[in-house]
């Protein structure tokens, strides 16, 4: 995989963070972050698509209380 198709992965990965956040009801990063003790810059570059640790990942869908594939359901 090179290094493009890897920043792609991660962009469609954190679309994906925004979308259940606006699904959840929060138009605002800054108050999601808040509501679920997440760091709000930490949470602002998963959904800008950071690089992260699958230990956020696991907290974002536990949070949303899906399952992984539910989570990856569309992601390509």
């Amino acid at each position: 995989m090179t290094e493009e198709e890897n920043e792609d992965r991660l962009k469609a990965i954190g679309n994906r963070i925004k979308e259940l956040r606006i699904r959840a009801g929060y138009s605002s990063i800054e108050t999601f972050a808040n509501d679920h003790n997440l760091s709000r810059r930490n949470y602002w570059r998963l959904e800008s698509g950071g690089d992260f640790k699958m230990s956020t990942l696991l907290r974002i869908v536990e949070i949303h209380n899906i399952s992984m594939e539910t989570f990856f359901k569309g992601v390509q």
